[in-house]
């Protein structure tokens, strides 16, 4: 997570889909496989290209990070501001948009969506915002435009009916407080967005989430759809578990609160546990194969952009029973989990 998104919370939401929780430390659950951003390990991330490599390397849900532009559009961006993820520094007609902000309480300098119409922010191309650890990925620079999240759920859409089984959508809704602040109501435009499309039910392979409780807990109040909530830092007590379970369906922890990765074997902390007893869906982020976001004992090598033992991780993390993972190469996680659940 960037600076602008690590927050104690994010709400992540549990789909219908999801199965029955393990006991007695046997496996019986199938769990998720969440695209992170579409497989962004292998392309530039919130592309249509990176969701669809992701479909097809067998995800079960692809997940946009939603913004807003200027006129109120939805899109898929990482980060409201896009000098990394797009070509907008090489631009000069966009010079003047160059500005400092304060996104919840962190200054950032650089070009905002929120200050470009759709149809500008169309004009721009993805590119790799880690191209010294994914040059393969960087290969692909300026090949895509940035998507909304309609043709997001569209390609979801699609798939789903080519493929024969159901693609989710994950939507992650980007500092919303901030964008309402600004005349921007995020929580209200994607609850419309869903209803458009059939997706604003309890039962509707989505799941919305976000790291702040607030905004969350008000989604909560106008939708139906599934929610989950995003914890980056700090412990989950019972009693807050108990509170969030008033606006949330599902937890989603960073790796290290729900696994000790500096220990021999990678056992669980306890809080999958405890928080799928208090009824929560409990999907972990975020799973990558390079050396650089591997614990210690499963790098190989000393090159940051080398890849990993993740296969070991996943094999954790599904053993501890966790009902789904978010991953930037989605492709291993459905290998791993295959050879896990064969049968």
């Amino acid at each position: 997570m960037s600076a602008l998104t690590r927050r104690a919370f994010t709400a992540s939401a549990p789909l219908a889909l999801a199965l029955a929780r393990p006991s007695h430390g046997q496996v019986r659950t199938r769990p998720l496989v969440i695209a992170h951003r579409g497989a962004s390990g292998e392309r530039p991330e919130h592309t249509l290209a990176a969701y669809q490599r992701a479909i097809d390397q067998g995800c079960d849900f692809i997940e946009p990070d939603l913004v807003m532009t200027r006129d109120g559009v939805l899109v898929a961006r990482h980060e409201n501001e896009i000098s990394e993820t797009t070509d907008v520094a090489d631009r000069s007609d966009f010079a003047d948009r160059r500005t400092e902000r304060n996104i919840d309480g962190v200054k950032a300098t650089g070009w905002f969506t929120e200050d470009f119409t759709l149809a500008e922010l169309k004009t721009l191309r993805a590119r790799e915002r880690l191209p010294a650890l994914r040059p393969t990925s960087a290969a692909f620079d300026g090949r895509d435009p940035i998507p909304t999240f309609q043709e997001v759920v569209d390609l979801a859409k699609a798939q789903s009916r080519q493929t024969g089984r159901t693609i989710g959508i994950y939507p992650e809704m980007k500092h919303p407080t901030y964008f309402e602040a600004r005349g921007l109501p995020m929580s209200a435009r994607l609850a419309a967005e869903l209803r458009d499309n059939d997706l604003d039910r309890r039962d509707a392979p989505v799941f919305v989430q976000c790291f702040e409780p607030r905004p969350l807990r008000a989604f909560r109040g106008i939708s139906a759809a599934p929610t989950v909530m995003l914890a980056g830092v700090g412990s989950i007590s019972d009693a807050l578990l108990a509170e969030l379970a008033e606006f949330a369906d599902g937890l989603g922890p960073e790796l290290k609160m729900v696994l000790n990765l500096d220990q021999p074997g990678l056992p669980p902390t306890g809080l999958i546990a405890r928080a799928q007893g208090s009824g929560f869906k409990v999907h972990p982020w975020t799973v990558r194969l390079e050396n650089s976001f591997l614990p210690a004992g499963l790098r190989r090598g000393e090159a940051p952009a080398a890849h990993g033992d993740a296969e070991t991780l996943f094999r954790a993390l599904f053993t501890a029973g966790v009902d789904g993972v978010f991953t930037d190469f989605p492709e291993t996680a459905v290998q791993v989990r295959e050879a896990m659940f064969a049968g």
